[in-house]
């Protein structure tokens, strides 16, 4: 079930967007915030809507990562050809070709604006973080 809570910050209107079709926030923030006509999602590591981490191939984890964003943006009347600018975290630069292989399926031949940085962890131990921003149709 996919569910979108209206808050109000400062004088702005934005709108907390949640899914149970992507794992619930581990801390305290928001699986997405629609603000000022774009999407701003939380950054998704491999783990399973159920909580649980996806082991294995970097490939594997992208894979599940990537799935958890269209999740995300579905729940906010998006999708991947909305995306403006991903920010992508590795934590391992040896995994970089693997990862822009199930990456790059995602947004055909229109990409978004990345950038891609080495990180020395990421939560739970993931290999993989990746957050965007998205303009709302």
């Amino acid at each position: 079930m996919s569910t979108a809570k209206n808050t109000a910050t400062n004088t702005d209107k934005s709108t907390i967007v949640a899914t149970d079709k992507a794992p619930a926030a581990v801390g305290p923030y928001s699986q997405a915030v629609k603000a000022g006509g774009f999407l701003y999602s939380a950054g998704q590591i491999p783990l399973r809507p159920d909580g649980t981490m996806v082991e294995g191939s970097i490939a594997e984890q992208t894979e599940q990562v990537m799935s958890n964003l269209a999740a995300v943006l579905a729940a906010a009347g998006c999708g991947f050809e909305h995306v403006v600018k991903t920010t992508c975290f590795l934590t391992d630069m040896n995994d970089f070709a693997e990862f822009n292989g199930v990456y790059g399926a995602r947004f055909g031949s229109n990409p978004p604006a990345r950038s891609t940085v080495a990180v020395r962890g990421l939560p739970k131990g993931a290999s993989v973080e990746v957050e965007l921003v998205a303009r709302l149709p």
